[in-house]
């Protein structure tokens, strides 16, 4: 099963440059990302003050996407090659910004809480 963002806009080098997290069926907010050469979205917007789950999807995914750091998490997890990663996110202040990045730096994602 694949993952899906709503409100979508892709960038010119065909990843999803924004996208809003989504509810699941228990109410709870669901922020997707698929790791995979990059990281895509690479800017989710969501809401402030909710329990989240970021579930991480990758696809035969072999390049350095697939070792995710989130410094202000304390998360550094090495994803499945194929698969959904699930990373529980506590409420968080509108404004804050939390990043995520490959294991090297080169990739990153931001998710934005208001």
């Amino acid at each position: 099963e694949s993952i899906n963002t709503t409100s979508n806009t892709t960038s010119t080098d065909g990843n999803i440059k924004g996208a809003e997290a989504v509810k699941d069926s228990t109410g709870k907010q669901v922020i997707n990302i698929l790791a995979k050469g990059g990281y895509s979205p690479e800017i989710v917007s969501a809401k402030a003050n909710e329990s989240s789950v970021l579930k991480v999807e990758t696809k035969n995914t072999f390049d350095c996407s697939s070792f995710l750091v989130i410094p202000s998490l304390k998360v550094q997890k090495r994803l499945p090659n194929t698969g959904i990663t699930d990373i529980e996110i506590p409420p968080q202040k509108a404004g804050t910004q939390l990043e995520g990045t490959c294991g090297m730096g080169m990739y990153n994602f931001v998710i934005n809480f208001s």
